[in-house]
């Protein structure tokens, strides 16, 4: 008998049903464990596990943001041709502290000019220029909020003088319970340097 006869057809119909029916009964199977799998792990989350984690990460009250108009500025380049664009966003802890900062934005936008201007175009070019410049407007915006944020040479002698205190225990710890400064961050919105 050859292959193209009418008793070879039926033989390789009903191959080709189970063949089929097994992928169909695969898939179901495994449609039907991944569905449980999903709807358990997300049930976990749900029930305390992860949710507890969230709510330990989360912050207790959520911050206030304060964007600030963009700022051109020339930079201290040599040839004074150089420029940069900056946008620059506040994270405060709160509406009341973003009032605050209103009030004194006229002198924080002119502290801010004035930094920038003191910058080559290569220092911002940086990621550690950046993040000096953010450091150094966290100083700035508040200074007149009553509030003082470190330069980094002072938080390295900060750092080396506590662990000086950490190697010499008979000496009593001075530490003093400083107030939380209500900026927290400095964020760039834009950041174009011509």
């Amino acid at each position: 008998m050859s292959a193209n006869t009418p008793a070879a057809a039926p033989a390789k119909s009903k191959k080709m049903l189970v063949i089929i029916i097994g992928v169909v009964l695969l898939l179901v199977v495994g449609g039907g464990g991944a569905a449980w799998f999903m709807t358990r792990s997300h049930g976990d989350d749900e029930e305390g596990g992860g949710a507890a984690a969230a709510r330990k990460e989360a912050p207790k009250v959520a911050p206030t943001f304060l964007a600030m108009e963009n700022m051109v500025v020339n930079l201290a380049d040599p040839g004074g041709d150089r420029f940069a664009q900056i946008g620059i966003t506040l994270e405060l802890a709160d509406a009341k502290t973003s009032e605050q900062v209103k009030l004194y934005l006229p002198t924080i936008r002119s502290g801010i000019l004035m930094l920038i201007s003191q910058r080559t175009s290569s220092e911002l070019l940086q990621r550690e220029g950046k993040e000096k410049l953010a450091n150094d407007i966290l100083r700035e915006v508040s200074r007149p909020l009553g509030y003082s944020v470190p330069s980094e040479r002072a938080r390295a002698r900060a750092a080396a003088a506590e662990n000086e205190e950490d190697e010499d225990e008979d000496r009593p710890a001075r530490r003093r319970a400083e107030p939380r400064n209500p900026v927290h961050r400095v964020l760039f919105s834009s950041f174009i340097i011509q």
